[in-house]
């Protein structure tokens, strides 16, 4: 069972969602998707400095969602999506609910017009 709590043996999947929870992160992660980048490289599209980049690395580093490498004096950074996999697979298990819930809310929605429709053939 994938409880989540920090402590149990899916904790990862704590961090990775945290990482995951900042737009700035999801942005670091989007432009790695396309190959890797130094901190200069990364830093380019915001308005925020190479320190606050780098903190930024190091939650995406700590997650597994990135890695870093030694290149001369520049350390490029990669993308690493194999943990995004645990989190998708946890999704995945409100994907029935979720097909349920709109299941229902159709059906609702055919009774409410059908009852719309009397209601005006009544008047």
């Amino acid at each position: 069972m994938n409880i989540g709590i920090t402590g149990h043996p899916n904790a990862s999947l704590d961090v990775v969602f945290a990482a995951l929870a900042d737009p700035t992160r999801r942005a670091i992660l989007s432009q790695l998707s396309q190959g890797e980048a130094s901190v200069n490289e990364i830093a380019s599209p915001f308005e925020m400095s190479q320190p606050a980049i780098t903190k930024h690395l190091k939650v995406l580093e700590k997650a597994g969602l990135v890695t870093r490498a030694v290149d001369r004096q520049r350390r490029p950074a990669r993308l690493n999506a194999t943990p995004m996999r645990e989190a998708v697979a946890w999704l995945e298990e409100f994907r029935d609910f979720w097909a349920g819930s709109f299941d229902q809310l159709d059906g609702l929605l055919a009774d409410l017009q059908q009852t719309k429709m009397k209601d005006l053939g009544d008047e």
